[in-house]
């Protein structure tokens, strides 16, 4: 699926999403190598894909065509320095927040760096990410990309490194504001009298039921809103009163502080 052996670094729920998505599209686990060096994520991964995992780098990395950095941004200078012998050829690729790409290239010493920003419904093949490659990365890199996170989910390429800190804040921390939202009316339900497995239920597959639609929908959604927004109806009424309490306005306003957020731990980590 990809040239040479994949190499990750870092063993975490994005890794193993990743990892995952692999062995089902046809990937043999032998192809895939772990740097991992928490012994009990170690088992974890051997027991449940069958891929190697180590503790630290060695020789054994060394005919990586591809390494995908998953550690913990504050602890990519650590990992990074002592497998820069065994990987500094490879396409580079981070799912790494905040960590930017120039960063990337003087850590590693590579310029064919490619950023990825996940989101968390990776873990079930329903992701979406956010890509930017650098120059250097040539056009069967990106499709190397392309093919080795389709199994999570879709792909979106951004001709801007900046562009990145926009699709952290609307997809990378989207599921956050979604589940916040179905929180809110879960209690909602009980307060109407519903029980919680009820309001549960409910919400989650309204809201599932909704997004479905909207993406089998060449109509827009806020065509699709009007659809069921009946002048002095139910859906009306509620809609009044999130515009009376200024709720998209909130909306816009939280998604533009994450990317501020976003764009201050990139200068950080840099």
């Amino acid at each position: 699926m990809t040239s040479g052996v994949i190499a990750f670094v870092g063993g975490g729920n994005m890794a193993s999403a990743i990892i995952g998505g692999l062995l089902r599209a046809g990937t043999a686990p032998g192809q895939m190598r772990v740097v991992e060096p928490h012994e009990p994520q170690r088992r974890k991964l051997a027991a449940e894909f069958g891929v190697a995992a180590q503790a630290a780098g060695d020789e054994r990395l060394g005919g990586a065509g591809t390494v995908v950095w998953a550690v913990k941004p504050q602890l990519f200078a650590e990992a990074v320095a002592p497998l820069k012998p065994w990987l500094s050829g490879a396409l580079q690729l981070s799912v790494m927040a905040g960590i930017r790409t120039d960063a990337l290239v003087a850590a590693t010493g590579s310029e064919r760096v490619v950023r990825a920003m996940p989101n968390t419904p990776a873990l079930i093949g329903q992701g979406i990410a956010g890509l930017f490659a650098r120059p250097a990365v040539s056009g069967e890199e990106r499709e190397r990309v392309e093919r080795l996170l389709a199994p999570t989910g879709q792909t979106l390429w951004v001709a801007r490194e900046d562009d990145l800190d926009a699709v952290t804040a609307l997809s990378g921390s989207g599921p956050a504001y979604f589940f916040f939202f179905v929180e809110a009316m879960m209690a909602a339900a009980v307060d109407m009298g519903l029980s919680p497995e009820q309001g549960r239920r409910l919400a989650l597959a309204t809201c599932g039921g909704a997004a479905a639609l909207a993406l089998a929908s060449d109509e827009s959604p806020a065509v699709l809103r009007e659809r069921v927004t009946s002048q002095g109806g139910t859906t009306h009424a509620a809609i009044m009163s999130l515009q009376a309490d200024a709720v998209d306005a909130a909306i816009r306003r939280a998604v533009r502080a994450a990317q501020q957020r976003a764009a201050e731990l990139g200068k950080a980590f840099g």
